[in-house]
Formats: C-alpha cells, sequence, structure tokens
C-alpha cells in the first residue's frame, strides 16, 4: 500500500513572516482538509506546536508520480508533503529514538545527516532516553533561533505516540521527567520567536483524552483531528484497488455499494477487510461482509462497543401499545430519510424485567440500522478513560445512522460532580451530553438510556435535545398481556406451546417479563426430562428444539415460582417510571387514572423519598 509519492515542495514551504494573505489557497487541491486546517493555523503564525490526533495510523491519499491516487502513512505525508522542502525533519518515539526523515529522498538525508552530525556527533552516540532528547532538541532551536537568515534551517519535529511523553494526569502524580517534558512543550509553544520562523512541532497522539489537560487546552498549542474517511474518500480508496481486487468476481457489491456500507472502517480496515477476499478468492457476500465489519469496527474500538444484530422488530413487543407506535412512526420517519423530525434519544425505564433491553433491540431491527452496546470503557489509568471515549464517538459518528445502548445509563454516565476520581466522571458526563445534545447528529447517531433507576440520572441527559422521549415499560397488566408474554418467550426460546397449555395467571402476581421467561424455561427442562418432544407434521424437530410444554408443566413451573422479595425496591423503580414518562399515552389506565386526580403527582413525589430514605436505612 505504501506509494511512491511526489514532493510538493514549493506549496508546502513556510511563507515569510511578511507574507500576507491566505497561502493554503495554493495548496493542491487533493489536500485533505484537516492538513489545510494545519497549514493555515501555521502560516497565520499562531502557532508552532500542534497536537494531531484521531486516525493517525490510517493511509493518506496523495498525487502519485502517474497522477494516480497513491496512499502513504501519517509519517510519510509530513515528510513529503506538508515539510516537502524543509531542511531538517526529525522524528522521534520511545522505540526508535531520534531519527531523521527524508521522505525516500537519498540526497535530502545526505544533507540533513550532515547537518545534524555537525551538532550531535554520530547518530549511534544520539541520546534516546526522552528528557535527554528533549534537551538535544532545545539546543537545537537556541542555535538555530540566533542564525542569521541565510543560513537559518526549516526545522519539523515529529512525536510519534506523544502520549507516552507527556501523558494525562495531575501536577502532584506527574514524575520529574514528565513535568520537565510538559513544560519544555509548553515553552515552545509559548515563545514568540519560534512562531517567526520556521519551526513547528507536530505531536501525534491517537487519543486526545491521554494527553496532558494542560498541554491540550493551551491556547498557544493547536489540536488538529485526522477523522474517519468520509463515503467519498473510501470510494476513491476503492476504485485506485480495482485494479488489484477485481470486485465483480470477488463481491456481490460494486464499490459504490460498498463505499455505503463500509461507514466507520479506516481505509486500513477496509484494506485488512478485502484483501483476505482477494486473496483466497472468497466471493463476499451480505452475511460476510457484515460479520468482517462486525469484527474490524469492534476492534477498531479496542472491545469498548458491542455490535448487536438485530432479529426481531416491534411487532414482538407485549403491550405498550402507545409506545410502540411511537418508535414505530419514528423509525419510519428515519427510514424515509426525515431525520429533522426524529428525536435525539430515548430513555427507557422501569422495574428491572420489563424489557428495556429488548426494547432497543426491537426498535434498531424496525429501523433496520446497526445497533451498538456501550461497554464499559472506564479504565484505572488516568486519561484511559476519556480517550477510550473519545475513540468510540469518533466511530459512532463516522458509523451513523446506529442506535445506541447505554443499559445501566445511571451508573455508566457519570454525573457533573466530582466523585474523588480527579475529575474523570465530570468529564465523561460532559463529553457523552455534548455529543447527545449536537443536533448534527438528529436521527444519526440514535441514544437509548435505559435504567431502572431515572431519578439518578443527571436532568442534563433527560432534557429535551437530548434523551427527549421518556417511554416508562411495566410489568404486564391484564391477563390478555400475560397470556401473550408467555406465547413471546415460547417463541423465543424455540420451544412449542401445546393447545391451551398458558394457565391463567392473575395480575396480582406482579410478574415480570424475566419472571415468565424463567417459568417457560424451566417448563422446558420439565418436559425434556419427561422427553417429550414436539414434531412436525413431516416428523421433523419444532425449531430444532425438540421440546413441547404442555399446560401441566407450565402450571407445576409457575407453582414452584417464587419471584423476588424486593417490593419497595420494585415500587420504588415503578414510581420513578411514572414521574419520568413525557407522554400520558405512555401510560397503563390505572396509572393515568391515579394521576388524574389533584395532588397526584406530588404525592408520589413524597413516596419517592420516602421509600429512598427507607432503603437508605
Amino acid at each position: 500500500m505504501q506509494s511512491e509519492v511526489r514532493n510538493l515542495q514549493s506549496e508546502t514551504v513556510a511563507p515569510p513572516a511578511t507574507t500576507v494573505g491566505r497561502v493554503t489557497d495554493k495548496l493542491p487541491a487533493w489536500y485533505p482538509q484537516w492538513a489545510r486546517e494545519l497549514a493555515d493555523l501555521y502560516f497565520s503564525r499562531t502557532t508552532g506546536v500542534f497536537i494531531v490526533h484521531g486516525n493517525v495510523h490510517d493511509w493518506v491519499r496523495v498525487a502519485g508520480e502517474d497522477g494516480e491516487d497513491a496512499y502513504c502513512n501519517l509519517t510519510e505525508f509530513f515528510t513529503a508533503q506538508v515539510f516537502g522542502k524543509w531542511d531538517v525533519i526529525l522524528q522521534y518515539d520511545l522505540s526508535q529514538g531520534l531519527k531523521p526523515q527524508a521522505g525516500g529522498s537519498a540526497e535530502r538525508l545526505r544533507a540533513m545527516m550532515q547537518f545534524l552530525s555537525a551538532r550531535w556527533g554520530e547518530p549511534a552516540t544520539w541520546a534516546r532516553e526522552p528528557d535527554k532528547v528533549l534537551l538535544m532538541l532545545e539546543s537545537l532551536v537556541e542555535r538555530t533561533l540566533i542564525d542569521d537568515d541565510a543560513s537559518r534551517k526549516s526545522i519539523a519535529i515529529l512525536f510519534n505516540y506523544a502520549q507516552y511523553l507527556v501523558s494525562a494526569g495531575d501536577l502532584d502524580v506527574l514524575a520529574r521527567g514528565q513535568a520537565a517534558r510538559l513544560v519544555r512543550f509548553l515553552s515552545w509553544a509559548q515563545n514568540p520567536l519560534i512562531r517567526r520562523v520556521n519551526i513547528a512541532f507536530l505531536l501525534i497522539a491517537d487519543k486526545l483524552g491521554e494527553m496532558n489537560d494542560r498541554l491540550v487546552q493551551s491556547p498557544q498549542l493547536a489540536t488538529i483531528e485526522i477523522p474517519l474517511p468520509d463515503r467519498s474518500e473510501r470510494l476513491r480508496f476503492l476504485q485506485s484497488k480495482t485494479k488489484e481486487w477485481p470486485l465483480a468476481k470477488l463481491s456481490e457489491f460494486s464499490a459504490e455499494q460498498l463505499a455505503d456500507m463500509s461507514n466507520g472502517l479506516s481505509l486500513v480496515n477496509l484494506d485488512v477487510l478485502l484483501s483476505p477476499v482477494a486473496r483466497l478468492e472468497r466471493r463476499l457476500d451480505a452475511r460476510r461482509f457484515r460479520e468482517l465489519k462486525k469484527t474490524m469496527i469492534e476492534r477498531q474500538c479496542a472491545d469498548l462497543i458491542e455490535f448487536i444484530e438485530p432479529t426481531n422488530t416491534l411487532d414482538l413487543l407485549v403491550g405498550q401499545e402507545a409506545a410502540k407506535k411511537r418508535l414505530a412512526d419514528d423509525a419510519e420517519l428515519i427510514i424515509a430519510g426525515q431525520v429533522d423530525t426524529a428525536p435525539m434519544g430515548y430513555l427507557v425505564c422501569g422495574p428491572v424485567g420489563t424489557g428495556k433491553s429488548f426494547l432497543a433491540e426491537c426498535y434498531a431491527g424496525s429501523i433496520g440500522i446497526p445497533c451498538v452496546v456501550l461497554k464499559n470503557f472506564r479504565s484505572k489509568y488516568v486519561g484511559e478513560t476519556e480517550g477510550n471515549l473519545q475513540q468510540v464517538l469518533t466511530v459512532l459518528r463516522s458509523l451513523g445512522p446506529v442506535v445506541v445502548v447505554v443499559d445501566e445509563a445511571d451508573a455508566a454516565l457519570g454525573s457533573r460532580q466530582a466523585e474523588g476520581d480527579s475529575g474523570t466522571s465530570a468529564r465523561v458526563f460532559s463529553m457523552i451530553a455534548s455529543q447527545m445534545g449536537n443536533t448534527r447528529y438528529r436521527g444519526k447517531i440514535i441514544w437509548m438510556l435505559l435504567t431502572s433507576r431515572p431519578d439518578l440520572l443527571p436532568i442534563d441527559l433527560k432534557r429535551q435535545g437530548r434523551a427527549e422521549v421518556h417511554i416508562p415499560l411495566f410489568y404486564p397488566q391484564q391477563p390478555a398481556e400475560i397470556r401473550t408474554m408467555f406465547e413471546v418467550m415460547a417463541r423465543k426460546n424455540k420451544v412449542k406451546l401445546a393447545a391451551g397449555a398458558v394457565p391463567e395467571v392473575s395480575e396480582q402476581r406482579r410478574l415480570s417479563g424475566s419472571d415468565i421467561e424463567s417459568i417457560v424455561l424451566a417448563a422446558k427442562r420439565r418436559a425434556a426430562a419427561a422427553k417429550r418432544g414436539a414434531t412436525t407434521a413431516t416428523g421433523g424437530e419444532v425449531n430444532g428444539s425438540g421440546v413441547e410444554i404442555t399446560a401441566i408443566d407450565l402450571q407445576e413451573s409457575l407453582a414452584e415460582f417464587i419471584p423476588s422479595a424486593e417490593g419497595l425496591e420494585k415500587e420504588l423503580q415503578e414510581i420513578a417510571a411514572v414521574l419520568e414518562c413525557t407522554q400520558l399515552s405512555f401510560l397503563p389506565a390505572v396509572w393515568r387514572e391515579k394521576l388524574a386526580v389533584s395532588g397526584a403527582r406530588a404525592a408520589l413525589q413524597e413516596r419517592l423519598v420516602a421509600i429512598r430514605q427507607m432503603l437508605s436505612e
């Protein structure tokens, strides 16, 4: 994939300090937008120190020798394109130490080595430890600043994996060396003399959250984010590879279709995904592509998200007719492309076992878009939690439309208050709240916050413009609902109910959906132990389970079942769900009648507070 690229030397040399106007207008048309932003900031003398973060390990498209698209890594792009005619380009990381980079030009490399050897001696004697390397670079910068214009060299220094040089952390926990490095970079960013000459420092890190906040937030320093490739960039990459990949033979999709389907993938991952198909000549169908994409994105997010393949739709939901209608209407609007009318997110609440996760999966299945579950992104290491979340949000922004399910949202998303974790929870909360309220992603990122304790969720996340539709779920209220729930749970677990097998169950038993599923599974075990198999008309097994549940199986399992005794907890959760509801029709008739009485909401609030006090004692 690494191709030889031509040096755009004249366009990428920084102009003298007296130059007026937008020099970036002279940059070639194929320059990526993030590189233009970097050039704008540099040419305007805003800063000479940059943090480049995001999709830093991907290919960058450039113009090749023959005028066709070519691709190189980020270091090659900076070396051969952005700083194509600069005198000295140095790259440093903790593994390889300090090395000059010449973009494949032997003549440039010799000139650099002559210049550097005269000051530092032979490369074998150069220091590798970061503190000593920064001292060497400091002496080089100071010498360059006092040189006259005729002899002054233009110098660019790239720090790969910069998060390991100036890691996130409070001042009192920073090691002496790390604190010295932080001060060194800040002093370079604040030095007005450096901004007047051709000296640039680029700190490259994939996760901005792992960089020290004092450096990131410095007004004298600029942060540049490299985004994941959009559809047009993915299409150009695929088209450039058609010489190697005969897509018509290897895939049932065209390049345009693959570009549509590969949202959320980097070019490197797209290459990794398709290269084995080309080598092994295995035809790529929809199922295999979904599996490969799922694996690539989960790996790209370091297993911080989990893809769910929705196999169910809202038709399977029992009861909750008003909520089902609202979700079905929203799904139709999103499918029709009317995303401006779609909510930013939903808050799904209710007592444990009411099927909150199942509802989210059914909603995603009805829209026909990917559904991901946000897993535990928190880490014990300072800065890594924020870095993990930033990486996930970057992928989600490019992946949309997507349903993002956050289970136990009251515990997962934190709050504005510091909680003895050096402010991590507050920063996580701020990042999530900012993304949820970004209307650019309305209908593209659909948040579904699931919790049995919505009263513990910060009000900032529940307001209009974030999780704006609050759907309460309750236990089955009517005998017909309970009977239907038994039938749905049997179908979900691939067992057959004998005719008239579902017994009459009083709503007074207060069985949740998970309780009913447990009863069905217990009856299935009884039937299996008795070796009663269910067969079709042709003698085959029903759904591959070979089990038929009779009325006796269900009656005995129902009689044996003892539900949870946490009555106060369940009452608290139900009251909290009622108080959170944003649409009266979402509530069962019994609750609508109760709320119609004057002062009913105030009484429920008082009861909620009283239960919380009793439970805390």
